[in-house]
């Protein structure tokens, strides 16, 4: 496994950190991951060991306002600033690896940023794969609250609004503690903007889903209280794509490339990777 450090521009000239993980061997096809809301490309580091093993290579980078990137602290801009960035690190990948599949990952708010992606610009990845994705508002956040985010998003951007409970991400304490301590999570509360811009995002959702077309890979535990699966369902069920798979894990939390069955769970993406390359 080499890995390595990457920089970009993205909209607007913000400063985009990545990273770049490579199997010792020729890759086979490479694999472009969506990290989610607060969080940074660095968790996934074993999730990257697990590629690398099956030959993938793979790429992230930090969404701004996120980890090691430019931006203020949890501020997304807008969503489809998102999509151009996650644009910008995709054509690097693919001119590293010219004429390998190309698969798109993406883990909660990633999962949005991925399906956006999708729908923009399907014919430039062989297809993709969902964790947990942040697809629906459900019944997390009442229409007239999201009323007033908007309104905040307009003027107070920047206003804290959200707060993501540390302790549903997983049922692993170590998970839990590494989370709450590390310095590049974000542990405020989401901006107005960004929730605004994200339920934006998801309310499209429910009107295009039926335009995919692209094999599709969905993952999602039923102990996710963040993203519940239930909230999701109906986007899940509204995809065009004919080549479209569910895989609930009874139990898991909502990151579940993070819970004590990451192994089972990492193995049937790469399984399934294995299938569409």
């Amino acid at each position: 496994m080499q890995s390595r450090e990457l920089e970009f521009s993205g909209v607007g000239g913000v400063r985009l950190y990545g990273r770049a993980w490579l199997p010792d061997e020729a890759p086979i096809a490479a694999v472009i991951l969506a990290h989610g809301a607060a969080e940074h490309c660095g968790r996934y580091e074993h999730v990257a060991a697990r590629l690398n093993a099956g030959r993938y290579a793979v790429y992230a980078i930090d969404h701004r306002g996120h980890g090691r990137s430019g931006g203020r602290r949890g501020n997304i801009g807008r969503f489809e600033w998102l999509i151009a960035d996650l644009h910008t690190l995709i054509e690097s990948a693919r001119q590293a690896h010219p004429g390998l599949p190309l698969f798109l990952v993406g883990h909660s708010m990633g999962g949005a940023i991925a399906l956006g992606y999708a729908l923009a610009h399907e014919r430039d990845i062989t297809a993709l794969a969902l964790s947990a994705p942040a697809l629906s508002m459900g019944e997390l956040v009442p229409s007239w609250q999201i009323r007033l985010v908007r309104v905040l998003s307009a003027i107070a951007p920047n206003l804290g609004v959200l707060t993501l409970p540390a302790a549903a991400v997983s049922r692993d304490p170590a998970v839990v503690k590494a989370y709450d301590e590390d310095p590049l999570v974000y542990r405020g509360a989401a901006p107005a903007r960004t929730v605004s811009e994200l339920a934006g995002a998801m309310a499209g959702f429910a009107h295009h889903a039926a335009e995919l077309r692209m094999p599709v890979l969905i993952q999602h535990g039923t102990g996710d209280s963040l993203v519940p699966l239930a909230g999701n369902r109906p986007v899940y069920e509204r995809l065009g794509s004919a080549d479209k798979t569910l895989l609930v894990y009874e139990g898991l939390y909502h990151e579940i490339y993070n819970e004590p069955e990451r192994g089972r769970v990492l193995d049937d993406l790469v399984a399934w990777l294995g299938r569409h390359g």
